[in-house]
């Protein structure tokens, strides 16, 4: 993954992310001392503070440590997940367990009470992550000249020059859709929703990642649908050979997936996964629903196309929102339906009938004017470094033998514990604390991943977050024994032997 966390072209963030870059190739291994402040001066001709600022910045990163009249040190890395947390087979298909709707719910209260710290919601909570400003410039310069639209409605498919930005924007994933093909919708959920609604019946069987997002639970109890658990690597994603067995068996009425910087576990399935993912829904005539909201905060330098872009009779659609990167009171999502194109505009009309013309006009000037394209930028850059700096307070405190996700975009972390640590139980713990985090079976109809948990990384980072993130590590190690931070490496414990 390339990083593009710094904030800014100082020196002292450029010469960071030379360092960052080196230690993440592996030039510099883990345990290896660094130049001294004074070495590293004269030979990237800076000053001295230029150094110090690099390295303290490396430091709150979690690259580097700093040992007492020794130097600066490359830290251990933080063990990641290189297979699917507690790999099992594919379950047969089945309602959620009430046991696991009923832990959502419980989250979903403390999610909204404000008295809480939150890591645990998927949505920021700041105006710095919003470019509301500007939007709030556009709102009101289209009331004083177009007063009208506050009494108009954006009937179904939605506003048309809306729709064609968004067909415009969608290039840029590599996807090449027509404008008359996408119904605005009331946010991602409902896209997601409609989308089930026109590809399935009560009693179908849907195929999902595991883990999944934990709100599709509820969504598929709700149509009365059964879902299809399919092993998912926290790397390279779905399990391909295991859909294709189930499709080849007819087992599946229809899948979702999130195969770019997937929530909950950041991945982003590799291009020629992508490809033959959308060749075994075209060959077997099986609807994927490409749920694609965090497919624009890639961290790479380039953006991995949606598997929508590889569709060839139809058979995907590409759900999306704003609401992740722009603007979460609009609720404006879409959907490009593929084959199923008309039979959404229908269904929308007959389930929420029409959005605002005012947001969907604020939300056109926006993207015409090209401000969204360098909000994004920006985004992508504090998202790359926040996720970093969450990792770097797992590593400092979170059991010994912690492992944790390194997603290639978006803002939530995936953290598996040691044995020892139930999620469930910490949960109920730290409600006590007056913190929320979201347990991992949350993410699996049947429960599973009963030490793992999400962590959302789209916060302000002040005392409050660390605090709340420390006091995490804390209850954990309480529970499993284990003292915090990483094991030293060989190599570490003879530094300090020697030092």
């Amino acid at each position: 993954m390339t990083d593009t966390a710094d904030f800014s072209d100082t020196r002292y963030n450029q010469l960071a992310e030379q360092l960052a870059d080196a230690i993440r190739r592996g030039t510099l291994a883990p345990g290896s001392r660094l130049p001294s402040v004074r070495r590293s001066a004269q030979t990237w001709s800076v000053s001295i503070n230029t150094v110090v600022a690099a390295y303290r910045r490396l430091e709150d990163r979690g690259f580097i440590e700093a040992r007492p009249q020794s130097g600066f040190y490359v830290r251990a890395a933080l063990p990641a997940l290189t297979h699917q947390p507690h790999e099992q087979p594919q379950t047969p298909a089945a309602e959620p367990a009430d046991e696991v709707l009923d832990l959502i719910d419980k989250v979903f209260a403390s999610q909204i009470d404000p008295t809480y710290t939150n890591l645990s919601l998927a949505c920021p909570q700041s105006n710095d992550f919003y470019p509301t400003g500007k939007l709030g410039r556009i709102m009101s310069s289209l009331l004083r000249r177009q007063p009208n639209l506050i009494g108009q409605y954006a009937l179904p498919p939605g506003s048309p020059a809306l729709r064609q930005q968004i067909a415009r924007r969608a290039l840029t994933l590599g996807m090449i859709l027509e404008p008359a093909d996408i119904t605005i919708t009331h946010g991602c959920m409902e896209a997601l929703q409609l989308a089930l609604r026109v590809t399935t019946k009560p009693g179908d069987s849907v195929g999902l990642e595991t883990p999944t997002y934990f709100y599709l639970l509820p969504m598929l109890a709700s149509l009365g649908l059964k879902a299809v658990e399919i092993p998912t690597d926290p790397q390279t994603g779905l399990s391909l050979d295991v859909l294709e067995m189930l499709l080849t068996e007819k087992r599946l009425n229809a899948v979702i997936a999130m195969p770019t910087a997937q929530n909950p576990l950041g991945f982003t399935m590799p291009l020629a996964a992508k490809k033959r993912l959308a060749r075994l829904m075209n060959d077997h005539h099986v609807p994927l629903i490409e749920d694609g909201l965090y497919a624009e905060i890639q961290f790479g330098a380039t953006l991995s196309p949606a598997v929508k872009s590889f569709d060839r009779d139809g058979w995907i659609l590409f759900c999306t929102s704003f609401t992740k990167t722009l603007a979460p009171d609009f609720r404006i999502g879409w959907v490009e339906g593929g084959r199923f194109a008309d039979k959404l505009h229908k269904l929308k009309a007959v389930s929420s009938m029409a959005e605002s013309a005012l947001l969907s006009q604020t939300l056109t000037v926006f993207l015409e004017s090209g401000g969204y394209d360098h909000h994004l930028r920006a985004l992508r850059k504090r998202y790359a470094a926040q996720v970093e700096q969450a990792r770097a307070l797992i590593a400092r405190h979170f059991p010994q033998g912690t492992r944790a996700t390194q997603p290639a975009g978006g803002f939530v972390i995936w953290v598996d514990f040691p044995p020892g640590v139930d999620c469930v139980t910490l949960f109920h713990q730290l409600l006590k604390d007056k913190i929320c985090m979201t347990p991992g079976q949350l993410y699996s109809p049947s429960g599973r991943y009963s030490n793992g948990l999400r962590l959302s990384c789209c916060y302000v980072f002040d005392t409050r977050y660390i605090s709340a993130m420390i006091r995490i590590g804390e209850r954990a190690c309480e529970m499993c024994g284990l003292p915090p931070g990483l094991a030293e490496t060989q190599e570490q414990a003879e530094e300090s032997r020697t030092s």
